[in-house]
């Protein structure tokens, strides 16, 4: 059970209504983290700006390889979820595609340093090498990509921290299939 309520839907404005059918009709179900959100209508306005923002930046698989190895080195149940979702059914990406996002490596070298570099910019907290920043250089990354990178890191960071505190019940669909990485050691 989640540890923040969502709002009874009685409780939920008409503005906020209309945010979550938006939500609803992009993903095919409301996500309980935006149902949970829609407790602080201002919160929920936050993320999805955020959100909506940061999918200006990079291209979608990259995009969802950040998110992925994000909720991995945040030990995101929910997040792991979500993006696992969201990068198969609308991100293209295949479940092997998935699972090397989460763990690092990737059939690509560009997406395989941009889920390390983001890993290290967690685990530093931003204050990352000069040595991880040649290494994000080399492969083809410029400093605007790279500030794009941080800022899609931060956002993913601050949807995990969301969830984590709620314990945001994983309502995906196609999340009891995930349950070997959700339930395994290296998944926290």
């Amino acid at each position: 059970m989640a540890r923040l309520t969502a709002p009874a839907p009685a409780d939920i404005d008409a503005k906020t209504q209309g945010a979550l059918d938006a939500i609803a009709k992009q993903f095919g179900f409301a996500p309980s983290m935006f149902t949970m959100l829609a407790a602080n209508p201002t919160v929920l306005e936050i993320m999805m700006g955020l959100q909506g923002s940061i999918a200006k930046l990079l291209d979608a698989k990259t995009r969802h390889t950040i998110a992925l190895a994000v909720s991995q080195s945040n030990g995101c149940r929910y997040c792991q979820a979500l993006h696992g979702f969201i990068s198969s059914n609308l991100g293209g990406m295949s479940a092997g595609e998935i699972e090397l996002a989460r763990t690092g490596p990737s059939s690509d070298p560009k997406r395989a340093a941009v889920a390390k570099f983001a890993q290290q910019l967690i685990e530093t907290r931003g204050q990352v090498s000069d040595e991880d920043l040649a290494v994000i250089r080399e492969v083809g990354y410029i400093d605007p990509e790279i500030q794009a990178i941080v800022a899609i890191v931060v956002v993913t960071l601050l949807t995990s921290y969301l969830n984590n505190v709620s314990d945001t019940v994983a309502d995906v669909p196609g999340a009891d299939h995930q349950s070997a990485w959700l339930s395994s050691p290296s998944a926290a």
